[in-house]
Parts: C-alpha cells; sequence; structure tokens
C-alpha cells in the first residue's frame, strides 16, 4: 500500500514518535473495565485509623479520669457515717428568725454491726439487693434483668442499684435525677467501695445512713420511731432497739426505705402492709425465714398510729416542721436536707404562729376538743401558719395535713361556685323544705334532706340560702339545679370545681356530698388551699418549689448552703393558673360577705372590710368548721372537733352544741386580727427603714397605717350584694335586691339533714339555718 512508503516527518531534525497503542477498551479482547482508584480508598482506610486510635485514646483517658475522681471521693464516702451526724440544717421563718432544725440527737446514732439485728439485714438485703453478697459492687446480671423488664413493661419499672450504689449515692448527696455519666461514676466507685471493705461494713453503714419515714434517719432512730413502744427498755447503748427486731417488724422497716412517704404506716397502712407482706415473701424464697415465719409476720397488724413516735424536732413550729421536712428530704434527698448545713427559709411566720396556738388554747384549752387550722396568704400561697394538734410530743399525728375530716357546709361555696361558673343566677329561687331525692337505677334510692329540727325558710334565692346555710335549697341545686342528666353528673360537677381550686384529694360524689357528707373528709390545708383560690379571684396561686408546683401552697421559698449561697433549685417562682372566671368570683365572694355580716358566721367579725366565709357543721356536731378570707390578702380555715374521733360536741360551747359559727369563728377571728396587727407592724417597719434612707413608704402609707386600711368594700352594682336581713317573726328575709316570704319559724338553728341511705356515704349537714 502507498501509506507504507510514507516517512514520518522529523521534528527538530527527529522522527516524530510513534502513536500509543490503542486503550484496552478499542481492543477485541472485551467490555472495557472501570478505572483502579487504589489511593481514595487508602486514605479513607488512614482516617478510619486514626479515628479509632483518638477514640481509644478517648476511652482510655475517660477511663483514667474517672478512676482519678474516683480515687478523690473514696475518702467522703469512708467518712460519711460520722459527717452525716455533725451539719443539721435550720429552718427560718419568713422574715429571718430560727424555727429550728429538721432533726435530733436521735438520728445521730451509729450503731455497729453487732448491735444490728439480722433480721433487719436479712430483710434490708432481700428486698433492696438480693445478689448483695455475690456481685462486686455492680450487679450486671440485675441492670440485664431490669432492662428486660423495662422492655417489656415499656416503662422503668425495676431498678437495678445494688445496696453499695445506694450507699455511694447517699454519700454523695446525689438527687434523684442524675446524668448517664454519674450514674457511671457511682457505679466505679461501688466496685471500688467493695475492694477496701467488707460486705458487713458497706451493709452497717448502709442501715446507719438511710430514710425510713417519720423523720427518722438511720435504722436505731427507725427502730425507736416505730417500735419502740413495743419493746419497752430498748434504745439504750446496751440494748438498740434495732437489736431486737423481729423478722415482720425488720420486714416492715425494709418496707418502707423504697419511698418513706408512699410506705408511711400512718398515712398509707394499705400500701405498707401490702410491701411488707412482699418482704417476708422474698425473706421466706431466700432462706431468711420459714414459711411458719412467713405466715405469722403477715398476720401482724402494723404500729398504730398512736404508737409511733417520731424524733423529737427542736423547733418552735415541730408540726409544720415535720410539714416541710418530708418535701425537702423528698426534693434534696435525706442526708443533704438533714446534714447539709442548709438554711431554709419557710414561709412561717412565728409571730402568727405564736397567735395560732395562743388563739387555740385561749378557747380550747380545758375542752376535750382540739382545733387544726392553716392560714395561706394568697399572694403567694405561703403557708403563715399551721396548727397541727394540741402537743406534738404527745400527739404528732398532724391533723392539718392528715386529718381527714367531714367538712359540713363549708362545702357550699364549691357548688355556688360551680353555679354560677354555669350561668345559673344567684337569685334563683327555691322553696326550703323537706325534699327526698332519688337515685341510682331507676329511682329506687333516696336521700333525703331536712334542716335542723325541720326549721325552713320558706322561699329563698341562692344568696339567702348561702346567708343562712339552708340545707333543702343547696341540697337542691346541687342534686337538680346544675347541668348534668343525673344526680351523678352535678356531684362530679362540683368535685370537679373542688379539684380546680386546688384540692388534691379524692372527693366522693355521693349525693351527701352537697353537704359535706364525703366518703373520705377533708384536711384543713386542703380545704384553705381550696378557699384561698376563691381569696384570689379564680386565680389558683402556687410555686415552684410546691410538693405539686402550680396545684399546692408553698412551704419555703429559698434554700441557700452554710455558705450563704443559693443551692440549685433553692429558689421559689409563684406560678398562677386562672382556673375560675373571675367575675364569677367576685360574686361568690360578695355573697359570702353576708354570711359574715348577718348569717352563720357573724362571730368571724374583726372590723375589717372585704370579709367572707363559710360556716360548717357535721350531723351530731361532730366537726365544725369556718373557712374565709379577707379580701385577697389571707385566707384561713379552722376545723374544731375529738382529735381521734367524731364525738358529739353537743354541749362543749357554753353547755351548747359546738357549730361552725362557734369556736371555729371565733379563733379564726381571733388570729386573722393577729395577722392585721403583724402586717401593721411590719408595715411600720418597713416605713421606719424608708425614712431612714430618706425615702418616702409605699403610697405614701404612714408608718402607722396598716395595708388593710386602703381596701374598699365591695360596691353595688351587678354581681354584687347587700347583707339580707336576718328573719324575724313576722318579717321578710331580704337576699340582696329581692324579697323572700318570711321564714316558718324565727331564728332557726344550723340544719343537718337526715342521715343518706346505707349504699351512700354520711350525710353532711351542718351549716344548716342558723342564727350563727
Amino acid at each position: 500500500m502507498a501509506v507504507l512508503g510514507l516517512k514520518r516527518r522529523s521534528n527538530g531534525g527527529g522522527e516524530i514518535p510513534p502513536p500509543p497503542p490503542p486503550p484496552i477498551s478499542a481492543t477485541a479482547s472485551g467490555p472495557p473495565s472501570p478505572p483502579q482508584k487504589s489511593k481514595p480508598r487508602l486514605k479513607k482506610l488512614r482516617i478510619l485509623f486514626v479515628l479509632l486510635g483518638l477514640g481509644a485514646l478517648a476511652v482510655v483517658s475517660m477511663v483514667f479520669g474517672m478512676m482519678a475522681a474516683v480515687s478523690q471521693d473514696l475518702p467522703a464516702i469512708y467518712n460519711f457515717p460520722q459527717y452525716k451526724a455533725s451539719k443539721n440544717s435550720e429552718v427560718l421563718d419568713d422574715n429571718g428568725e430560727v424555727i429550728g432544725t429538721l432533726t435530733s440527737d436521735q438520728n445521730k446514732i451509729l450503731l455497729n454491726s453487732s448491735q444490728i439485728s439480722p433480721n433487719i439485714k436479712n430483710a434490708v438485703v432481700s428486698i433492696e439487693d438480693a445478689r448483695f453478697y455475690e456481685h462486686s459492687g455492680v450487679d450486671f446480671q440485675g441492670i440485664g434483668r431490669a432492662l428486660v423488664k423495662d422492655i417489656l413493661s415499656q416503662s422503668a419499672a425495676q431498678g437495678a442499684s445494688t445496696i453499695t450504689e445506694q450507699f455511694v449515692k447517699n454519700a454523695l448527696e446525689a438527687e434523684g435525677s442524675r446524668t448517664v455519666l454519674e450514674k457511671f461514676r457511682e457505679a466505679a466507685l461501688a466496685y471500688r467501695l467493695e475492694r477496701h471493705w467488707s460486705k458487713d461494713q458497706i451493709l452497717t453503714a448502709y442501715l446507719n445512713t438511710i430514710y425510713f419515714g417519720e423523720g427518722a434517719y438511720g435504722v436505731e432512730a427507725a427502730a425507736r420511731t416505730y417500735f419502740g413502744e413495743a419493746h419497752p427498755g430498748c434504745g439504750t447503748p446496751t440494748e438498740p432497739c434495732a437489736g431486737v427486731l423481729d423478722p415482720w417488724e425488720a420486714a416492715t422497716l425494709a418496707a418502707i426505705i423504697s419511698s418513706p412517704s408512699a410506705y408511711d404506716p400512718k398515712v398509707y397502712p394499705e400500701n405498707t402492709l401490702e410491701r411488707r407482706n412482699m418482704v417476708l415473701e422474698k425473706m421466706a424464697e431466700q432462706g431468711y425465714v420459714s414459711e411458719e415465719q412467713m405466715r405469722e409476720g403477715q398476720e401482724q397488724a402494723l404500729p398504730s398510729p398512736s404508737s409511733i413516735e417520731p424524733p423529737t424536732l427542736d423547733s418552735e413550729a415541730p408540726y409544720f416542721t415535720a410539714y416541710l421536712r418530708q418535701q425537702l428530704v423528698e426534693r434534696y434527698g435525706a442526708s443533704k436536707a438533714f446534714f447539709g448545713g442548709l438554711k431554709v427559709k419557710s414561709t412561717l411566720d412565728l409571730g402568727l404562729q405564736e397567735a395560732a396556738e395562743e388563739a387555740v388554747n385561749s378557747y380550747l384549752g380545758y375542752s376535750p376538743a382540739t382545733a387544726s387550722l392553716v392560714v395561706i396568704d394568697n399572694h403567694n400561697a405561703g403557708i403563715k401558719a399551721m396548727v397541727g394538734g394540741p402537743d406534738f410530743a404527745t400527739k404528732p399525728f398532724n391533723l392539718a395535713t392528715q386529718g381527714h375530716r367531714q367538712p359540713g357546709s363549708s362545702i357550699k361555696p364549691f357548688t355556688l361556685i360551680t353555679a354560677l361558673e354555669e350561668g345559673i343566677s344567684p337569685y334563683t329561687v327555691y322553696p326550703s323544705e323537706h325534699r327526698t331525692f332519688h337515685f341510682g337505677k331507676k329511682g329506687k334510692e333516696t336521700y333525703e334532706v331536712s334542716n335542723d329540727e325541720d326549721s325552713y325558710l320558706g322561699s329563698c334565692d341562692i344568696v339567702c340560702a348561702t346567708t343562712y346555710s339552708d340545707n333543702s335549697i343547696y341540697a337542691a341545686l346541687g342534686l337538680e339545679g346544675l347541668q348534668g342528666k343525673t344526680i351523678e353528673d352535678r356531684t362530679r360537677s362540683i368535685a370537679a370545681t373542688i379539684h380546680k381550686a386546688g384540692y388534691d384529694d379524692p372527693i366522693s360524689t355521693n349525693p351527701g356530698m352537697v353537704l359535706g357528707g364525703l366518703e373520705e373528709g377533708a384536711t384543713p390545708l386542703g380545704w384553705a388551699y381550696a378557699y384561698s383560690t376563691i381569696g384570689n379571684n379564680g386565680d389558683r396561686v402556687s410555686g415552684t418549689l410546691a410538693p405539686r408546683p402550680g396545684d399546692s401552697p408553698v412551704a419555703y421559698t429559698e434554700v441557700t448552703n452554710k455558705d450563704g449561697d443559693l443551692i440549685k433549685g433553692g429558689d421559689n417562682d409563684s406560678i398562677h393558673t386562672q382556673v375560675f372566671e373571675e367575675e364569677n368570683i367576685k360574686t361568690a365572694k360578695s355573697i359570702l360577705e353576708t354570711v359574715v355580716a348577718n348569717g352563720t358566721g357573724t362571730n368571724a367579725q374583726v372590723g375589717v372590710e372585704g370579709q367572707w366565709g363559710k360556716t360548717g357543721t357535721t350531723e351530731n356536731n361532730g366537726d365544725a368548721w369556718f373557712c374565709g378570707g379577707i379580701a385577697d390578702e389571707v385566707t384561713a380555715c379552722v376545723w374544731v372537733g375529738y382529735p381521734d374521733s367524731t364525738t358529739p360536741m353537743t354541749t362543749l360551747y357554753n353547755g351548747g352544741p359546738v357549730m361552725g359559727g362557734t369556736f371555729p369563728a371565733l379563733i379564726w377571728a381571733s388570729v386573722i386580727s393577729a395577722w392585721r396587727d403583724i402586717q401593721a407592724e411590719h408595715a411600720a417597719e418597713r416605713a421606719a427603714r424608708k425614712a431612714a434612707n430618706g425615702e418616702k413608704s409605699e403610697g405614701g402609707e404612714s408608718a402607722e397605717s396598716s395595708e388593710y386600711e386602703s381596701y374598699e368594700a365591695p360596691e353595688g352594682g351587678e354581681g354584687e350584694y347587700e347583707a339580707p336581713v336576718e328573719p324575724e317573726t313576722g318579717g321578710e328575709v331580704e337576699a340582696g335586691p329581692v324579697e323572700t316570704p318570711e321564714p316558718e319559724e324565727a331564728a332557726p338553728e344550723e340544719a343537718t339533714p337526715e342521715a343518706a341511705p346505707e349504699e351512700a356515704a354520711p350525710a353532711g349537714g351542718g351549716g344548716g339555718v342558723t342564727a350563727g
């Protein structure tokens, strides 16, 4: 071919090099293959190796750091039992006055192992850490078992902390909410601790430093508190009570540990009994007791409330301090609350507390009946005074927080509020007469209501019925007048109103509840708090440091350490929730003012405008109440009755019966008068301080004036009422701007309905038609 004869063109005198061979893809050997990229893959592998090395280095560093931290913490853990006996926390009142401490010397008793009964050791191990003698501080088998149960239950139902870990947590004053790293640190410390201490040392230290409720910190304090009465003579250095406990007694103490409040045998005996029996079953399963001992122990009764004797409190207000103490323990842990050297600023006013106790003693000092009362500052829901019983040393049961008593007609304001919220006019007139209400299946059950001595007002509107506490009219309003298809629908509405106001305990919905016949009574603290929402015109006030923030009163507002610095979570912020229409509550308060002006509560008058309240007396005069307030400043509830029974008080008031308008109203007036005097003193002190600084007092207020002197009486107008005239023979009853027919009998006494049927709760009463 001619092309074969061509010569290559020279390049600068040389020949042009031959072309490169064709690419592989151009050959006939097959399809093309992808290009090779070895360098990027090598780069990724190098990065991976570097990251793995850095990760390993980080893990090693963390382990070394953790071990260093563990080594630093071990001395504090070793000395924890001795440390806890040295730094008592202190409680101050709202003005900085010292109330007392949260604990006493009885909580500083440290026992050695030989002084603690094997029964208590076995009981605690069986329920708290069954593999205590097998693991090395951390129970990996238990963690796995707990994880499986939590997954199956889809909740954190099973705990896996060992006794050693619990002791470490208490020693480090850890709070309930901890991060994963903190828990890992505790586990590492537990592991290290078991290398240095024997199992018996750890168990003994643990028992000496855990909280058993009722203010009992440590096993000896707990044994004395719950079973000291059952073992006369115990509690000495040679015979500690913790050394003589029977298996069932030890099981009772062990049952309390996981939740001292939920398993308090005084407050929740059913819970405690169930868990006590479970502990005995665990002890039998693990060979600590025989089947016969288990059955015998399960038949034993729990210690009665009267036999439970908590450690003495160094406090000017022990009932309040005991109530506050439980909140601090639950929030900060027992060791920190008792022995952290904290200063707790409470809401209590010692001056008012002393006045409250003096008022009770002046009226009931020589009476077999007693009183309980609570005063709440409406501005911040702070508890300003609390009388829980006659004497904490002999009767530590707190009637203010734990005494559920029938409220009688003091429940009526909540029926009134329910009606107003539903748009029912307070001028609605009902006949005052003996009534029979039918309820249940096909209306076969009946509930009868009558006023005391069959005294009736003829016809009367809701305002008048409130003033003179007419049971017949209020039963008609609550069981027939409210919205709903059935009686239970209407009583549920009243119960919902009570709960919206802030009362937390159950409210039964039986027909008798409209007159205060509850299956479970009300506590003075819970009732005072619900009434304070009325005082605040429907604004339910609480605080971030309340037991249930947003739905309970406040007992303390600030917690500082020994250096005076706020601790984490130690500052209170108020929480406001408007739960009722403001105008409806103002209307209700205006109506309740007539109770004090010329109704059943005239003995509560203190000569101040804007005063409102409601009496309550149960059937046979077993319980008597007065609850109310001054404008929107302060609210108080007073209960009077026998502390351990519902004995009728038919002759205790000057030979006559005790009703809500007698001792309760008088005590209330005395306490509120003291409150006004104390506020005047505080105003004078503030004015004097400002005068010393060359400033004007707030609002131009003089040093002698009281903040209550600026109150104005509610003006006439829509939703506000003039006090109705007390009914007289041959006259007419004035209820606001409307007139009602004359009553059938003059000056009728407080009414009490007849007993409810067997299926219903006890009938309420009291607060019925009476001259006060």
